[in-house]
């Protein structure tokens, strides 16, 4: 795995952020080949139910499946013109009333642009995400030992292709396409994939990645008003909170049995995962479609006044506290805590870690009744 040197590193130079690329990729590729160098483990102790909490989660995950060809009002219609993206109020006027801004010149027709330009961006950035989860998860059922998180690891297979399938309808149907993956979160993806210790696995994808979604799911299903966007992304997040849980109770297992330097090495990865996914909030890939200088811009954006980046902390509400919950924020010298405070994400330490809460996103009657 291949990983910045976080004691030796400016998180908010912008030139760190922009130098950073995928290995060997061509723009235009449709297959990108990773090297998956993990075993493939059978086991032959087949009895189910020794992790008592797994297996709640996989009998859980049988009753929870839901079919995103009929069970989303596709019909519904999107208009563009009338359609208010979901973008932090407090950024947008950062970007458009400040004087010093690299945008501040832009008409009301080029705003409107941007505003919409980037929601497909973000969306994109979320259904290339899922892909990553499928992969990854296919992935944990050939390489985790145990019979009960290879179970559930399974159904989340399922999911994880239910979500690629129905954020890239949407995408397509309704936004008239989207963005390719953005850096940072192409070199997370591959480095997730390439490494070939199982429980980095979970870490990057379970804790990381999935727990950043489902924030983000979260904060744009409250504040979104087209119809179709809010029950999509619903259904996705009764999902993906059992996905988070999934991660937290199989590392809790394994964690506790690990020595000082491997849990540092854990460290080093969360926070250089989180670092790479707030760098791909930056949105490098829209700003040349605008003419706007993308070095300017990201450097704008890293100097916004705390009290304006509420969205952007907000997207580490639940992998703070699940990081908490596996013990790794003060493991050893409390090397964690020192890098989660210095990107401003610690405040959310003591939310309610995803074990507690993940029942809370199920589904309700009324919601599975409101289409089918």
């Amino acid at each position: 795995m291949t990983m910045t040197d976080p004691n030796a590193i400016d998180v908010n130079d912008p030139d760190r952020i922009l130098e950073i690329t995928r290995a060997n990729v061509d723009p235009d590729e449709v297959v990108h080949a990773v090297k998956d160098n993990a075993d493939a483990l059978f086991t032959w102790d087949y009895t189910k139910g020794q992790r008592a909490a797994l297996d709640k989660l996989y009998e859980k995950a049988k009753t929870s499946q839901w079919n995103g060809t009929t069970d989303l009002p596709w019909d519904t219609d999107v208009d563009l013109e009338r359609f208010e993206p979901t973008l932090d109020p407090l950024e947008q006027a950062y970007y458009f009333d400040n004087p010093d801004s690299p945008i501040n010149h832009m008409d009301q027709k080029t705003k409107d642009e941007l505003n919409m330009e980037s929601f497909k961006w973000l969306l994109s950035q979320f259904l290339h995400g899922e892909q990553g989860a499928l992969l990854c998860t296919a992935k944990i059922v050939e390489t985790v030992p145990w019979i009960d998180a290879k179970y559930y690891a399974a159904t989340q297979v399922v999911d994880e292709a239910r979500h690629v399938e129905v954020f890239s309808r949407y995408i397509t149907e309704k936004l008239d396409g989207g963005y390719g993956i953005n850096t940072h979160l192409g070199v997370l993806l591959d480095d997730i994939i390439n490494d070939s210790r199982w429980d980095m696995t979970y870490l990057g994808m379970q804790i990381m990645v999935e727990g950043l979604a489902l924030a983000a799911f979260g904060f744009m299903h409250q504040t979104t008003n087209e119809p179709l966007l809010k029950q999509l992304l619903r259904y996705v997040m009764s999902d993906e909170a059992r996905h988070v849980a999934f991660g937290v109770l199989s590392l809790q297992e394994v964690y506790d049995s690990f020595s000082a330097a491997e849990i540092r090495e854990r460290q080093e990865f969360a926070f250089d995962s989180a670092l790479r996914m707030r760098d791909r909030f930056l949105r490098q890939e829209v700003w040349p479609e605008f003419g706007v200088d993308t070095r300017e811009m990201v450097k704008f954006q890293l100097e916004m006044p705390w009290e304006m980046k509420a969205f952007q902390r907000l997207l580490f509400a639940k992998i703070v506290p699940n990081c908490r919950k596996l013990g790794l924020i003060d493991a050893g010298d409390g090397w964690l805590r020192d890098r989660f405070t210095e990107i401003g994400v610690i405040e959310y330490e003591h939310f309610e870690d995803t074990t507690d809460e993940y029942e809370s996103f199920e589904l309700t009657d009324e919601e599975t009744a409101s289409v089918g």
